[in-house]
């Protein structure tokens, strides 16, 4: 594949910015070479798509687009995120992640992006004060069960936020689940859209939750606590 090619193409069909392509090239590169880049999907032929338009497709909706305060939790090598802030320059992007190593990536991959909208927080997403009620898009991919991801976002959103989380084949006990936190921290489940980031992909959903009341003083329990003792639908 022609990587260049490719994300000429996918600038084009989600109308980036000018320049956006160029940066997710560099990211590209970087992830390629970099040996402390956290993930197991290095050759720019594969992660154009793997992880970029993977990334890309949550343009489609229209919230994601106008999201101007974007926390991406368990941010890694910074797929959506760094992704979401070269495509959304307006918005300011936190790159929410616990892990030192990793968070030093994602600086040095932001430096080389040239992205001045994409914030490096080194902090679990329970343990982030700063963040408390101040997001109207929380994004989160490859991280948790939803009834999880619910849990950790619900704190972080403003009232009208929303939560949006990439998933694969639909998952009827993890769905009731995430229903079960959403109903216990002041969310609703907006949406469960099937998506195709690219020609061949298959079983691909985003969940969409929106905050619509404000969330128990209880929430965010102490960290670990949501991935430990998860709200359940049984419960």
């Amino acid at each position: 594949m022609n990587v260049a090619r490719r994300l000429e193409q996918l600038a084009a069909l989600h109308a980036l910015p000018p320049g956006a392509a160029q940066a997710l090239d560099r990211l590209l590169g970087l992830v390629s070479s970099d040996p402390a880049a956290p993930t197991t999907v290095r050759d720019p032929a594969v992660a154009v798509d793997a992880h970029v338009a993977d990334a890309l497709v949550a343009l489609e909706l229209d919230r994601v687009r106008a999201a101007r305060h974007v926390a991406d939790l368990g941010a890694g090598a910074g797929f959506p995120g760094l992704v979401l802030a070269a495509a959304l320059p307006a918005a300011e992007v936190a790159l929410v992640e616990s892990n030192r190593r990793k968070c030093e990536f994602l600086e040095r991959a932001a430096a080389q992006m040239g992205l001045a909208n994409a914030v490096v927080v080194a902090e679990r997403a329970e343990s982030w004060p700063a963040g408390l009620g101040t997001r109207d898009l929380v994004t989160a991919r490859a991280l948790a069960p939803l009834a999880v991801l619910v849990e950790y976002a619900a704190p972080l959103l403003v009232e009208g936020g929303a939560l949006l989380a990439w998933k694969g084949a639909r998952d009827d006990a993890e769905e009731a689940d995430g229903a079960a936190a959403a109903a216990a921290t002041g969310l609703v489940l907006g949406e469960v859209r099937p998506v195709t980031p690219w020609n061949g992909a298959e079983r691909l959903h985003l969940h969409l939750y929106v905050k619509v009341r404000t969330t128990p003083n209880r929430f965010p329990r102490r960290p670990g606590i949501a991935s430990k003792r998860p709200l359940r639908a049984s419960a």
